[in-house]
C-alpha cells in the first residue's frame, strides 16, 4: 500500500494542474481565525478511512440513492492503492462501508477523481483521471454482478465505456463526472487534449451494435481558456454550462461557458473571461462549475482572487442577450494570501439558498462549510462547520448534496482516522 504520509500534501491534487501558482511571501502566524457565529445544526462523521481496502482521499462529493445510501469514490486506497469506490448503507444504528470496485491501473483506469452518478439504467458511471488502455484515465459503468450474492459485501462488475488517449485527440485526464442529456448520451470534460493540450468538451453516444462513440464537441485553447475542471450542468433548454481553470497566460485566468447545439455541432459563448494575471472582483481560477436554477440563473465559485484574495461566490444572469456577473459574497476578507476557497460546485436548497466548502479557510485553515442565505435580493453568508483538521477532517474538495429531510452530507480529503470522511450535517 503506498505510503500514507502522501496525505501530508497540501490536498492539491486539484491545484497542481494550475500553470502558474502565485508566489506566496506572507508569513503565516499561528493564530487562530475568529470564527464565525455558527447556526444550529449538528455535525458527525458517518465514516472515516482507514486507508486500506476502504480507500483514502476522497476528492470528490457523493450520490445518493432513493433508499438513502450514499456512493463515492476514493482517489487512492482500495485493494492495490489505485483508488476505489465505495457505499455507504444506513443501518439501523450506524453506516456501514462496502467496497463496490477497486481499481486496478490496467484497462479499468486508476485514481478516480470525480464522484459517480446513476444512469437512466440505475447503475453507476464515472470516470478515472489515469490508466486506461490510453494511459489518461477512463470512462466507466459499475453495476452489481447478476449471480446472487450472499456476502454483505458484494463486488460490482466493471465495463469501460471509453479509454482517452491524447494521440487520437480525444482527450485526457478526466476530473469530472459524466452528465447525461435526455437521449442517454453521456457528456464530460478533459484537462488535456486538443492541438494546445487545453482540454476539451466530449460526448459519448452508445452505439447500435454496442460500445460508446466519442466526439470532441469543444476545443480549448488561448483566452478561449484551459484546463476545463468544473462538472458540466445542462439547463432546461440542452444548453451546457462549464469553467476553465485558466488560459494562455496573457488574457484569460480561468473562463464561464456556455455551450449551446448548434445545427450539427456545439456554439460556444463565453460568460466571463477572469483577466490575466490577477483575475478581477469576481475573483479568478474557478475550478468548481456552476449550477443552474430554475430561472436560467447560474451560480458559481473562485477559489482565489477578489477583494480579499481568497476567492468568490458569484451568479450569472442573461439579459437583454448578454450575461451580467453579479458578486454574491468575497470570501477572502480578513484571511492570509495563503487561504484558498470553494474548489467544488456549489449545491442550492428548496428556498434557494447556496451552500459549499472552502478547501482551507475557517476558523482552523482546515477548510469550512458555509450557507449563502438569500433574502430578496441580499445575501448572508453563515460558517456551518469549523474543520478542525482531526477527527472531523481536513481540507473538503468536495460539494454538498442534500437527503429529503434537508441534511447535507459530503467528503473531506485527509483527516479523520488519517485519510479522509464522509460528513452529515443536520439542521
Amino acid at each position: 500500500m503506498r505510503n500514507k504520509g502522501h496525505l501530508a500534501r497540501p490536498g492539491d491534487f486539484y491545484i497542481r494542474v494550475r500553470a502558474r501558482i502565485v508566489a506566496l511571501t506572507i508569513v503565516m502566524t499561528l493564530s487562530v481565525i475568529a470564527a464565525q457565529v455558527a447556526q444550529a445544526q449538528t455535525f458527525s462523521v458517518l465514516y472515516s478511512f482507514t486507508g486500506g481496502a476502504d480507500g483514502y482521499g476522497p476528492a470528490a462529493g457523493l450520490t445518493m440513492d432513493a433508499n438513502g445510501n450514499l456512493y463515492g469514490t476514493t482517489e487512492y486506497g482500495g485493494s492495490l492503492d489505485d483508488g476505489a469506490v465505495f457505499q455507504l448503507k444506513h443501518g439501523l444504528s450506524s453506516w456501514v462501508l462496502n467496497s463496490l470496485y477497486s481499481f486496478t491501473n490496467g484497462n479499468d483506469g486508476e485514481n478516480p477523481e470525480a464522484r459517480v452518478i446513476f444512469g437512466p439504467d440505475g447503475s453507476l458511471y464515472g470516470t478515472a483521471s489515469s490508466g486506461g488502455s490510453g494511459a489518461v484515465g477512463t470512462v466507466f459503468n459499475l453495476r452489481p454482478s447478476p449471480n446472487f450474492c450472499r456476502s454483505t459485501v458484494c463486488p460490482w462488475n466493471i465495463s469501460v465505456l471509453y479509454s482517452f488517449s491524447l494521440l487520437d485527440g480525444g482527450g485526457g485526464t478526466p476530473v469530472t463526472e459524466p452528465v447525461f442529456d435526455h437521449l442517454g448520451n453521456l457528456f464530460g470534460t478533459t484537462i488535456l487534449g486538443g492541438p494546445d493540450e487545453a482540454g476539451i468538451v466530449y460526448e459519448l453516444s452508445p452505439m447500435a451494435g454496442g460500445g460508446w462513440n466519442e466526439t470532441v464537441i469543444h476545443t480549448f485553447g488561448g483566452c478561449d481558456g484551459a484546463a476545463p475542471m468544473g462538472s458540466l450542468v445542462f439547463d432546461a433548454s440542452g444548453n451546457l454550462y462549464g469553467t476553465t481553470y485558466g488560459g494562455d497566460g496573457s488574457c484569460a485566468d480561468g473562463t464561464v461557458y456556455q455551450l449551446t447545439p448548434a445545427g450539427s455541432g456545439w456554439q460556444e459563448t463565453q460568460i466571463h473571461r477572469f483577466p490575466f494575471p490577477n483575475g478581477d472582483q469576481y475573483g479568478l481560477g474557478p475550478i468548481g462549475g456552476v449550477i443552474v436554477d430554475p430561472s436560467g440563473t447560474l451560480y458559481g465559485t473562485t477559489p482565489y482572487g477578489g477583494g480579499g484574495e481568497g476567492g468568490t461566490i458569484f451568479n450569472a444572469t442573461l439579459s437583454g442577450g448578454s450575461w451580467m456577473l453579479g458578486l454574491l459574497h468575497d470570501l477572502g476578507s480578513g484571511l492570509p494570501l495563503a487561504e484558498v476557497g470553494p474548489v467544488a460546485s456549489l449545491a442550492m436548497d428548496t428556498m434557494g439558498n447556496l451552500y459549499g466548502t472552502t478547501r482551507s479557510q475557517g476558523a482552523y485553515r482546515s477548510g469550512s462549510v458555509f450557507k449563502l442565505s438569500r433574502s430578496g435580493s441580499s445575501w448572508t453568508f453563515s460558517t456551518l462547520h469549523d474543520f478542525t483538521g482531526g477527527a472531523d477532517g481536513w481540507r473538503p474538495l468536495s460539494n454538498l448534496i442534500f437527503d429529503s429531510n434537508g441534511n447535507l452530507y459530503g467528503t473531506t480529503y485527509g483527516g479523520g482516522e488519517c485519510c479522509g470522511v464522509v460528513f452529515e450535517i443536520t439542521p
